[in-house]
C-alpha cells in the first residue's frame, strides 16, 4: 500500500452578513510615511524616520536625509508620531472558536480551521490593539486540543481571507495542548498530573508507530490525529502547551525531550520559579501579565517580574492576551507592566514582536520594520509603552485596517462586547448600536 500522504485540508467559509469590512487586495500603490520615530526593535531607533512600502512589503527603511522616496509614491507626513512593527499575539481566543469538547483528552485531528469565525468583533478589537499577526487558539480543557491557525488581521469575509499560507501553500499553525488544572476531568480524562503525562506519553509512542509503520510501506488505516501527532514528530509543527505551575513546566520540557517535539510554553505562571531550566532548554516562553490575579490556585505564585526573570536567565520571552484574558486593545500595556518589573524596554519590544514571530516560525515575514518583509505596522501618538498611548493606525500588508479618526473604528477601540454589531442593543454605554 502507497504511504498515506500527510495532507493539509483546505477549507473556505460560505460568505454572510457581518461587520467586517470587505476583503482587499495587497496594496499596489507605493506609500510613504515620512517623519515619525520609527522603532524597527532589529535596529537602531530612527528619530525622523521614512518608511517605505510597496505592494504589501516593506521597501526602504532609513532617516529623512538618506533614504529614497521613490516619485511615483503617496508620500505621508507623519511626524510627531511612533512607528513600530505590528504586533504578533502567540495565544489568542478572538474567533469563537474553541473546539476542545469533553470527548477525549486527546483531540490532535481537530482544527481551528473548522471553527474560527473571521467576522468575530475580536478581529476589529485586535486592530484597534495594534495587533496585526495572531495564533489562534483551542481551549487548554484537554490535554491536546487540537491544532492552532496562524492569522494575519487583514479585511476579510472568510477564514481564508486570514490565512498564513507558506510557500508550499501550507497553512500555518501550531498545535495546543495543556497540563496541570484545566484538563483534569472526570474519565476518560486523568484525574492526576502523573496519568495527565502517562496518556500523552502513550499518544507520542503510538504516533511513533504509526509513522515507523507508514515508513517501512506497511497497510495502515489512515489516523487524522496520529498524522497530526506526527508532524509534531518530525518538526513541522510547534507545540504551543498551557502550563502554570513549575512542576507542570518541568514535565513538559521532559517529554519534549523525550519525543523531540518543539514547545512554546504558554502562561508559565512560576517561570521566575524554574528560569533558569527554561533557559538551559532552549524553549521560549509566552507569558501574560495580570494585575488582578485570581481564579486558579495554580496561579497563585504568578509575578510581574517573570519577563525580566526569564531574560535575565537567557530565554525567549513573548507576551500573549489569551483574549478576553487580556483584551486584546491593551496588549501594549504589558510591555510597560514588564518593564515596571525589571524588564528591559528593548526585551519587552521584542516581546511584542520579533520574539513571538520566531515562535510562530514567521519572523523571515513579521516582527520588525526591514526590507523585504511584510508591511505590518502601526502608528502611536506616543512612547509604545506608556498607559497614556493610544494606537492611531494599524496596517497590514500596505492596507489600513484601522484608523482612530474613523468613527466607526473608534467605537472598537473605545465600545464594549457589542462595539460595533449592528445586533447589539446596546454597546459601551452610550446606548447606541453601532
Amino acid at each position: 500500500m502507497t504511504p498515506i500522504p500527510f495532507l493539509t485540508l483546505f477549507l473556505s467559509t460560505v460568505a454572510a452578513p457581518g461587520p467586517a469590512r470587505a476583503a482587499q487586495e495587497p496594496s499596489t500603490r507605493t506609500k510613504a510615511f515620512v517623519g515619525a520615530r520609527l522603532v524597527p526593535v532589529t535596529g537602531p531607533v530612527i528619530e525622523n524616520g521614512v518608511l517605505v512600502v510597496r505592494d504589501g512589503v516593506i521597501l526602504h527603511v532609513g532617516a529623512v536625509d538618506d533614504t529614497p522616496i521613490p516619485a511615483s509614491a503617496e508620500v505621508r507626513d507623519v511626524g510627531g508620531m511612533v512607528l513600530i512593527p505590528g504586533l504578533v499575539d502567540t495565544h489568542s481566543h478572538v474567533g469563537n472558536g474553541w473546539m476542545g469538547d469533553g470527548t477525549e483528552p486527546i483531540l490532535a485531528q481537530v482544527r481551528m480551521l473548522d471553527a474560527l469565525d473571521a467576522r468575530d468583533a475580536g478581529i476589529q478589537r485586535a486592530q484597534a490593539g495594534g495587533i496585526t499577526t495572531a495564533n489562534v487558539m483551542p481551549g487548554s480543557g484537554n490535554l491536546m486540543s487540537g491544532q492552532t491557525l496562524y492569522v494575519k488581521f487583514r479585511d476579510g469575509r472568510t477564514i481564508d481571507d486570514l490565512l498564513i499560507l507558506d510557500e508550499e501553500g501550507t497553512i500555518a499553525g501550531g498545535m495546543k495542548m495543556a497540563n496541570g488544572t484545566n484538563s483534569r476531568r472526570a474519565a476518560p480524562f486523568p484525574g492526576t498530573r502523573a496519568k495527565s503525562a502517562a496518556l500523552v506519553r502513550e499518544r507520542f509512542l503510538e504516533a511513533q508507530a504509526y509513522r515507523n509503520k507508514i515508513a517501512a510501506g506497511e497497510e495502515v488505516e489512515r489516523d487524522l490525529a496520529l498524522e497530526a501527532i506526527v508532524e509534531l514528530l518530525e518538526g513541522k509543527r510547534v507545540v504551543h502547551h498551557h502550563t502554570h505551575r513549575h512542576d507542570d513546566v518541568l514535565t513538559v520540557l521532559r517529554l519534549a525531550r523525550e519525543f523531540g517535539f518543539r514547545v512554546v510554553l504558554h502562561h508559565v505562571s512560576d517561570a521566575w520559579k524554574v528560569a533558569q531550566e527554561i533557559a538551559a532548554a532552549g524553549v521560549g516562553s509566552s507569558i501574560i501579565l495580570v494585575d488582578s490575579p485570581g481564579g486558579k490556585l495554580e496561579m497563585q505564585d504568578i509575578r510581574m517580574s517573570n519577563g525580566a526573570a526569564l531574560e535575565a536567565a537567557g530565554a525567549e520571552v513573548a507576551f500573549h492576551t489569551d483574549d478576553w484574558i487580556t483584551d486584546s486593545r491593551h496588549f501594549l500595556r504589558l510591555a510597560g507592566l514588564a518593564v515596571r518589573a525589571g524588564m528591559s524596554q528593548q526585551k519587552a519590544l521584542e516581546a511584542l514582536t520579533i520574539a513571538p514571530a520566531r515562535m510562530l516560525d514567521l519572523d523571515e515575514r513579521i516582527g520588525s520594520l526591514e526590507v523585504g518583509k511584510d508591511a505590518d505596522f502601526v502608528l502611536l501618538d506616543g512612547d509604545p509603552l506608556s498607559a497614556y498611548t493610544h494606537v492611531i493606525e494599524t496596517w497590514v500588508e500596505g492596507n489600513r485596517v484601522f484608523d482612530r479618526t474613523d468613527e466607526r473604528d473608534r467605537l472598537w477601540a473605545v465600545g464594549g462586547r457589542g462595539a460595533g454589531q449592528d445586533w447589539a442593543p446596546r454597546c459601551c454605554g452610550e446606548g447606541g448600536t453601532r
